[in-house]
């Protein structure tokens, strides 16, 4: 389940995040050969294509399990066939996808459903954070209730209360327990205090924040816990 609400009208999708430098494999290459360019890209995932068709994922582990560096993964049957996105799907599909089937990268195929490309999750959530930062000041909440409980007009409303205003906001299931879901949202104000005393009165559980700081180095330090906060 993915919501969103945005103020702002750019809008980014799957084929402006394509990865260009991650080439994909074909069921003809050999293991020593897959397992170097995951080496070479620092990814432990990787596409198979044959005559522009995207096949699936194949693995790290997947590799490791043929002893034999110089077989062909023709021999491998690759995972997640089914799994990929059109150019034009917004980047927050490619996050749920993601998230959904603890993929690191996600393919890209167009409309007569060839290969175009693979997204990474980290590519994808920079611009998830590029789209937070490049609106005016402001800070990052995150937080976890269960669905039933989500009323995005309710929580506005409390943070309205403190004279502050939800910029953006992006809601997706929490892959650790299908009954929560985690609500992340950029506000147009640094002071969080008041805020969070306001939510947490109203029962509201805050699991992450990120304030805006104008230093370089320390913004670069956010935005890395914020991808170890997704886990990438």
């Amino acid at each position: 389940m993915t919501d969103t609400y945005n103020t702002t009208s750019s809008v980014m999708v799957a084929a402006d995040l394509i990865n260009e430098m991650i080439p994909p494999l074909k069921s003809n290459d050999s293991v020593k050969k897959a397992l170097n360019w995951m080496d070479a890209f620092r990814i432990t995932q990787l596409p198979i294509v044959d005559d522009n068709a995207y096949k699936g994922i194949i693995t790290e582990d997947m590799l490791y399990e043929i002893n034999n560096p110089d077989a062909t993964i023709a021999a491998i049957e690759p995972f997640y066939e089914d799994v990929f996105v059109g150019e034009d799907q917004h980047f927050y599909d490619v996050m749920r996808l993601a998230t959904d089937h603890n993929l690191r990268i996600i393919a890209v195929v167009d409309t007569t459903n060839l290969f175009v490309g693979v997204i990474t999750v980290r590519d994808t959530l920079a611009a998830f954070a590029r789209t937070f930062a490049n609106q005016s000041a402001g800070a990052i909440i995150v937080m976890s209730m269960n669905y039933r409980d989500y009323s995005l007009s309710h929580i506005s409303r409390l943070i309205e209360e403190n004279n502050t205003k939800i910029l953006s906001s992006y809601v997706d299931t929490d892959p650790y327990d299908t009954n929560l879901i985690k609500l992340t949202l950029k506000l147009d104000k640094t002071e969080l205090t008041p805020i969070l005393a306001t939510l947490e009165r109203f029962e509201y559980r805050v699991i992450a924040k990120f304030q805006e700081n104008p230093d370089a180095d320390i913004q670069k330090e956010r935005l890395d816990m914020f991808f170890r906060y997704f886990d990438i």
